[in-house]
Protein backbone atom coordinates (compact mmCIF):
# COMPACT_ATOMS: atom_id res chain seq x y z
CA UNK A 1 0.00 0.00 0.00
CA UNK A 2 2.73 2.42 1.01
CA UNK A 3 4.61 1.51 -2.15
CA UNK A 4 1.49 2.24 -4.19
CA UNK A 5 1.06 5.65 -2.55
CA UNK A 6 4.73 6.49 -3.07
CA UNK A 7 4.48 5.49 -6.72
CA UNK A 8 1.35 7.59 -7.18
CA UNK A 9 3.00 10.61 -5.56
CA UNK A 10 6.07 10.13 -7.70
CA UNK A 11 3.94 10.00 -10.86
CA UNK A 12 2.04 13.13 -9.81
CA UNK A 13 5.26 15.04 -9.17
CA UNK A 14 6.65 13.94 -12.55
CA UNK A 15 3.45 15.05 -14.28
CA UNK A 16 3.54 18.43 -12.54
CA UNK A 17 7.15 18.90 -13.60
CA UNK A 18 6.30 18.07 -17.22
CA UNK A 19 3.39 20.51 -17.18
CA UNK A 20 5.60 23.22 -15.65
CA UNK A 21 8.26 22.58 -18.30
CA UNK A 22 5.64 22.72 -21.07
CA UNK A 23 4.24 25.97 -19.69
CA UNK A 24 7.73 27.45 -19.38
CA UNK A 25 8.59 26.46 -22.95
CA UNK A 26 5.43 27.87 -24.49
CA UNK A 27 6.64 31.51 -24.53
CA UNK A 28 9.93 30.35 -26.10
CA UNK A 29 8.04 28.41 -28.76
CA UNK A 30 5.79 31.35 -29.45
CA UNK A 31 8.79 33.66 -29.56
CA UNK A 32 10.54 31.27 -31.93
CA UNK A 33 7.51 31.18 -34.21
CA UNK A 34 7.37 34.96 -34.22
CA UNK A 35 11.03 35.15 -35.19
CA UNK A 36 10.53 32.68 -38.04
CA UNK A 37 7.49 34.61 -39.23
CA UNK A 38 9.44 37.86 -39.04
CA UNK A 39 12.34 36.40 -41.04
CA UNK A 40 9.96 35.02 -43.67
CA UNK A 41 8.23 38.38 -43.90
CA UNK A 42 11.59 40.16 -44.44
CA UNK A 43 12.59 37.62 -47.09
CA UNK A 44 9.34 38.20 -48.97
CA UNK A 45 9.92 41.96 -48.87
CA UNK A 46 13.49 41.54 -50.12
CA UNK A 47 12.33 39.30 -52.98
CA UNK A 48 9.68 41.83 -53.97
CA UNK A 49 12.25 44.66 -53.86
CA UNK A 50 14.73 42.66 -55.96
CA UNK A 51 12.01 41.80 -58.45
CA UNK A 52 11.02 45.46 -58.72
CA UNK A 53 14.70 46.40 -59.11
CA UNK A 54 15.17 43.97 -62.01
CA UNK A 55 12.05 45.29 -63.72
CA UNK A 56 13.28 48.86 -63.26
CA UNK A 57 16.67 47.93 -64.75
CA UNK A 58 15.08 46.31 -67.80
CA UNK A 59 12.79 49.29 -68.35
CA UNK A 60 15.74 51.70 -68.08
CA UNK A 61 17.79 49.56 -70.51
CA UNK A 62 15.04 49.60 -73.12
CA UNK A 63 14.37 53.31 -72.64
CA UNK A 64 18.04 54.34 -73.00
CA UNK A 65 18.56 51.99 -75.96
CA UNK A 66 15.61 53.48 -77.82
CA UNK A 67 16.76 57.04 -77.05
CA UNK A 68 20.27 56.29 -78.27
CA UNK A 69 18.98 54.77 -81.50
CA UNK A 70 16.71 57.79 -82.00
CA UNK A 71 19.82 60.00 -81.71
CA UNK A 72 21.39 58.12 -84.61
CA UNK A 73 23.70 55.75 -82.72
CA UNK A 74 24.53 52.40 -84.30
CA UNK A 75 23.50 49.16 -82.58
CA UNK A 76 26.75 48.67 -80.62
CA UNK A 77 26.76 52.22 -79.30
CA UNK A 78 23.08 51.99 -78.36
CA UNK A 79 23.82 48.80 -76.41
CA UNK A 80 26.78 50.47 -74.68
CA UNK A 81 24.55 53.41 -73.74
CA UNK A 82 21.82 51.07 -72.50
CA UNK A 83 24.25 49.08 -70.36
CA UNK A 84 25.62 52.31 -68.91
CA UNK A 85 22.12 53.46 -68.02
CA UNK A 86 21.36 57.02 -67.05
CA UNK A 87 24.48 59.02 -66.13
CA UNK A 88 25.97 62.48 -66.43
CA UNK A 89 27.27 62.39 -70.01
CA UNK A 90 29.08 65.73 -69.89
CA UNK A 91 30.96 64.98 -66.67
CA UNK A 92 31.82 61.42 -67.75
CA UNK A 93 33.05 62.55 -71.16
CA UNK A 94 35.27 65.16 -69.51
CA UNK A 95 36.64 62.53 -67.12
CA UNK A 96 37.41 60.15 -69.99
CA UNK A 97 39.21 62.88 -71.94
CA UNK A 98 41.33 63.70 -68.90
CA UNK A 99 42.20 60.04 -68.39
CA UNK A 100 43.07 59.63 -72.08
CA UNK A 101 45.57 62.50 -71.80
CA UNK A 102 46.95 61.55 -68.38
CA UNK A 103 49.94 59.56 -69.74
CA UNK A 104 51.89 59.18 -73.00
CA UNK A 105 50.14 55.87 -73.68
CA UNK A 106 46.72 55.03 -72.22
CA UNK A 107 44.63 51.91 -72.74
CA UNK A 108 41.04 51.53 -71.60
CA UNK A 109 40.59 47.80 -71.09
CA UNK A 110 38.70 44.81 -69.72
CA UNK A 111 40.97 42.40 -67.90
CA UNK A 112 39.45 39.28 -69.50
CA UNK A 113 39.34 40.66 -73.06
CA UNK A 114 41.54 38.66 -75.51
CA UNK A 115 41.99 41.76 -77.68
CA UNK A 116 43.19 43.77 -74.67
CA UNK A 117 45.64 41.04 -73.68
CA UNK A 118 46.98 40.91 -77.25
CA UNK A 119 47.40 44.68 -77.43
CA UNK A 120 49.26 44.77 -74.11
CA UNK A 121 51.55 41.96 -75.31
CA UNK A 122 52.36 43.81 -78.54
CA UNK A 123 53.15 46.99 -76.63
CA UNK A 124 55.32 45.08 -74.18
CA UNK A 125 57.33 43.64 -77.09
CA UNK A 126 57.71 47.18 -78.47
CA UNK A 127 59.09 48.28 -75.10
CA UNK A 128 56.21 50.65 -74.43
CA UNK A 129 54.84 51.49 -71.00
CA UNK A 130 51.08 51.96 -70.87
CA UNK A 131 48.72 53.37 -68.29
CA UNK A 132 45.82 50.95 -67.91
CA UNK A 133 42.33 52.21 -67.14
CA UNK A 134 40.13 49.25 -66.23
CA UNK A 135 36.51 49.56 -67.37
CA UNK A 136 35.51 46.41 -65.48
CA UNK A 137 36.69 47.43 -62.01
CA UNK A 138 34.03 48.24 -61.04
CA UNK A 139 31.57 47.76 -63.89
CA UNK A 140 29.13 50.38 -62.63
CA UNK A 141 31.82 53.05 -63.11
CA UNK A 142 33.36 51.57 -66.24
CA UNK A 143 30.18 51.14 -68.26
CA UNK A 144 29.43 54.89 -68.50
CA UNK A 145 33.10 55.51 -69.45
CA UNK A 146 32.83 52.91 -72.20
CA UNK A 147 29.68 54.56 -73.54
CA UNK A 148 31.40 57.96 -73.45
CA UNK A 149 34.44 56.53 -75.27
CA UNK A 150 32.15 55.17 -77.97
CA UNK A 151 30.59 58.58 -78.47
CA UNK A 152 34.01 60.26 -78.59
CA UNK A 153 35.69 57.83 -80.95
CA UNK A 154 32.96 56.00 -82.86
CA UNK A 155 34.08 52.68 -81.38
CA UNK A 156 32.76 51.37 -78.06
CA UNK A 157 34.77 48.11 -77.98
CA UNK A 158 37.99 47.59 -76.03
CA UNK A 159 40.85 48.20 -75.97
CA UNK A 160 40.60 51.91 -76.62
CA UNK A 161 44.17 53.05 -77.27
CA UNK A 162 45.38 56.63 -76.89
CA UNK A 163 48.87 57.94 -77.68
CA UNK A 164 49.73 61.42 -76.46
CA UNK A 165 46.04 62.11 -75.91
CA UNK A 166 45.11 61.08 -79.46
CA UNK A 167 42.86 58.10 -80.14
CA UNK A 168 44.50 55.59 -82.51
CA UNK A 169 41.89 52.79 -82.49
CA UNK A 170 41.78 49.37 -80.89
CA UNK A 171 44.12 46.42 -81.26
CA UNK A 172 43.43 45.07 -84.76
CA UNK A 173 41.24 47.80 -86.19
CA UNK A 174 39.74 51.23 -85.72
CA UNK A 175 36.89 53.40 -86.95
CA UNK A 176 38.87 55.60 -89.38
CA UNK A 177 42.06 55.73 -91.44
CA UNK A 178 43.48 58.16 -88.87
CA UNK A 179 42.72 55.68 -86.08
CA UNK A 180 43.19 52.24 -87.68
CA UNK A 181 44.41 50.39 -84.56
CA UNK A 182 47.74 49.19 -83.17
CA UNK A 183 48.42 46.37 -85.63
CA UNK A 184 47.66 48.36 -88.81
CA UNK A 185 49.81 51.24 -87.53
CA UNK A 186 52.65 48.81 -86.83
CA UNK A 187 52.42 47.38 -90.37
CA UNK A 188 52.43 50.93 -91.75
CA UNK A 189 55.62 51.63 -89.81
CA UNK A 190 53.95 54.43 -87.84
CA UNK A 191 53.39 52.91 -84.42
CA UNK A 192 56.92 52.97 -83.01
CA UNK A 193 57.62 56.57 -84.09
CA UNK A 194 54.35 57.66 -82.45
CA UNK A 195 55.20 55.83 -79.23
CA UNK A 196 58.74 57.24 -79.15
CA UNK A 197 57.59 60.78 -79.90
CA UNK A 198 55.11 60.56 -77.03
CA UNK A 199 57.76 59.26 -74.64
CA UNK A 200 55.97 55.97 -74.14
CA UNK A 201 58.98 53.76 -74.98
CA UNK A 202 61.34 52.85 -72.17
CA UNK A 203 64.61 54.74 -72.34
CA UNK A 204 63.45 57.10 -75.10
CA UNK A 205 62.65 60.66 -73.91
CA UNK A 206 59.61 62.38 -75.33
CA UNK A 207 60.29 63.81 -78.80
CA UNK A 208 63.37 61.63 -79.45
CA UNK A 209 63.29 59.18 -82.32
CA UNK A 210 65.62 56.45 -83.50
CA UNK A 211 67.22 56.88 -86.97
CA UNK A 212 65.06 54.02 -88.28
CA UNK A 213 61.89 55.68 -86.99
CA UNK A 214 62.87 59.03 -88.53
CA UNK A 215 63.48 57.41 -91.90
CA UNK A 216 60.11 55.67 -91.72
CA UNK A 217 58.26 58.90 -90.97
CA UNK A 218 60.05 60.84 -93.73
CA UNK A 219 59.30 58.10 -96.20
Amino acid sequence: MMNSIATSRSSSVACLRRQRTTLNNQPQRLQGRKKVASVERRQRLVCRAEGASVIDQVQTFVKVFQESKAEGSDFKQAVADAIAGEYDREATTEEVQQLASSAPLVLFTWEASPACKKALKYLEVAGAEAKIVRLDDPWEEGNPKRAALGRLTGKSSVPSVWINGVYIGGCDDGPTDEAPGLVPLAFQGKLLPMLEAAGAVKGVPSGDKSPEATETVEA
